[in-house]
């Protein structure tokens, strides 16, 4: 009985503090052993160029001079300020992000919404909304300029013609050459709004809006003070995700237009290929590529810190 007694009184053993800290110290230790590979690689493939890009800017590069690569210090950002092509290629990759991540979310929600109740089809719908996202950006302006904006036999230029009001230089005149690049980036990343926003209204609390039809709601009442609310948070992920895509656009402007006609439809970031792999000055197209790196970074922690307050 002694011994059963002291056997039922006698504790588990707890392992001290510093047992505690040694087992944590060993698995934070193991979990760094087995994230340094991917973030070695990370480091050599993101931070190393990026490091490499910012030294660039500083320097005289000029591969089509005889000049010799120097270190110039601030020249290429002075120089940027003189520079007219510079501020247009700005103002239109403003013009171009700001109207196109508009588009994407006005849309992105309509088609959510119109598709929230089950409707006959609606499954060969979602797909064929979600197509033009499958396909690479190159392919998508390429197939925009050959069948679908070609004068006299791309299909909108057929339907223009049709309804009576002639064909129109959509690629080669500088205003419609920017606004069908902004339709373009609209249809293919239109659907990566229409999931997001999707998957979230799926997910939203259904109390409040039956309470509120209860209470005589209209539709677009419900719509503007719960509806909106519940996806604030959603939309500025939306926002910040698209307009990093948008600000660094390139392949499908390239295939569509070129930049053309002349500079109308020229970003920042294909006026930085140009200037660097065009007219070689590569110093100076590294320095345009750093200020579209700061403009991207101010701009989304504006819209990260929206969200936080929000």
């Amino acid at each position: 009985m002694a011994v059963t007694s002291q056997a039922v009184t006698r504790q588990p053993l707890r392992p001290g503090t510093s047992g505690r800290s040694r087992l944590q110290a060993q698995e934070a230790n193991f979990a760094w052993l087995m994230i340094s590979p991917s973030f070695l690689v990370m480091l050599l493939i993101g931070s190393l160029p990026l490091a490499t890009l910012i030294v660039m800017s500083f320097a005289r590069i000029d591969l089509a001079s005889t000049r010799p690569e120097a270190f110039v210090g601030l020249d290429n950002f002075v120089r940027m300020l003189r520079d007219d092509r510079f501020w247009h290629a700005l103002r239109i990759m403003l013009v171009y992000t700001v109207s196109s991540v508009t588009l994407q979310l006005m849309i992105g929600l309509a088609l959510a919404m119109a598709l929230l109740r089950p409707v006959r089809g609606q499954g060969v719908l979602r797909v064929a909304i979600l197509l033009p996202m499958i396909l690479a950006p190159v392919v998508v302006g390429l197939a925009w300029r050959t069948l679908i904006l070609t004068p006299d036999y791309g299909i909108i230029d057929f339907v223009v013609q049709t309804l009576g009001f002639g064909s129109q230089p959509w690629l080669t005149d500088p205003t419609w050459a920017l606004v069908s690049v902004i339709v373009i980036h609209t249809w293919q990343w239109t659907p990566f709004a229409f999931l997001v926003f999707t998957a979230t209204l799926h997910a939203l609390p259904q109390e409040p809006f039956e309470a509120a039809m209860i209470d005589g709601a209209g539709a677009w009442q419900r719509f503007r003070d719960l509806t909106l609310p519940l996806l604030w948070p959603t939309i500025i992920v939306i926002v910040i995700m698209r307009t990093m895509i948008a600000l660094r656009a390139f392949d499908a402007i390239f295939s569509a237009t070129g930049g053309g006609p002349g500079t109308a439809t020229e970003i920042l970031y294909l006026y930085a290929y140009r200037v660097s792999f065009t007219s070689l000055t590569l110093g100076y197209g590294a320095a345009v590529a750093t200020v579209l790196l700061v403009v991207t970074a101010i701009i989304s922690a504006l819209l990260f810190r929206l969200r936080t307050q929000g």
